[in-house]
């Protein structure tokens, strides 16, 4: 077994630990997958309202950032005419801001503005007979990608284009599971756990004193110790191609990557 620990411990995290309180879990459904969260529950905290209120957060982000809503803000920012502004709410706007930002670090490695390329290969919300042919794919490439938006941050208006259809798949749950933690922060609940669809935040420590422990999945047939992780103050997300096959989509080339990496994970 390996151990990933965090570099440091957060000392309010020990001097507001109470072991004597109850142990929560909560769960349900939201952007086509799970969702999970566990937490020490202060001594007059209700899990009923907690519950409620985490359902509402995330219906709000699915009804601004689903690419699989049709009548969410982001499809209809896709429907929307060439030359369209379309004014941003906080959680869409910040979530754009990072997505445009590391596209242009990792030089368009990461786009989210590829949702036409998504959606011609069967992994967005439309079924297709089978694979685009090359025709197909470079006309999708022709009217995607994130340098064609135009984006105000302060005023957080994105300018369309014409015909750019965006996907925040790979960065929208990510801001979700933060945002749920932030959401329960306001309960008075610093000692947590969330997950959404296998993307995990965690934050404080368990009632037991222990740090919220992760197990990491190992790819069928890889070799390799399981890894362990210590969330405290840390996030971790995984993607693989092992569950669903090649699905990720290389935005210089329209095509599924095949790299051989089956599965990454990023603490």
């Amino acid at each position: 077994m390996r151990i990933a620990l965090p570099p440091t411990i957060d000392p309010a995290a020990l001097s507001g630990h109470d072991s004597a309180v109850e142990l929560i879990t909560l769960d349900g459904e939201t952007m086509g997958t799970t969702w999970r969260v566990m937490f020490a529950a202060p001594r007059d905290s209700d899990a009923d309202a907690v519950r409620h209120a985490i359902v509402r957060r995330l219906a709000g982000l699915v009804a601004e950032m689903s690419h699989w809503v049709p009548d969410s803000l982001l499809s209809r920012f896709n429907r929307s005419p060439t030359g369209t502004w379309t004014t941003l709410p906080p959680d869409f706007g910040q979530v754009m801001h990072h997505g445009l930002a590391i596209a242009s670090t990792t030089r368009g490695a990461f786009d989210p503005a590829i949702g036409r390329l998504v959606d011609c290969w069967g992994f967005g919300p439309v079924a297709v007979a089978g694979p685009p042919d090359a025709a197909m794919i470079e006309a999708e490439r022709a009217l995607s990608g994130w340098q064609r938006l135009t984006y105000a941050p302060v005023s957080r208006h994105l300018h369309q284009p014409g015909g750019v259809s965006l996907d925040l798949s790979g960065i929208a749950k990510g801001h979700a599971v933060d945002a749920v933690a932030d959401l329960l922060r306001t309960f008075g609940i610093m000692h947590t756990l969330v997950e959404i669809g296998g993307e995990l935040v965690g934050r404080g420590i368990r009632p037991d004193g222990e740090p919220w422990w992760v197990d990491l999945e190992a790819p069928p047939g890889i070799l390799l110790k399981p890894l362990r992780i210590a969330l405290h103050g840390m996030a971790v997300a995984t993607s693989g191609d092992y569950r669903r096959g090649a699905h990720t989509i290389d935005p210089h080339t329209g095509r599924p990557i095949n790299s051989g990496v089956v599965s990454a994970s990023v603490i």
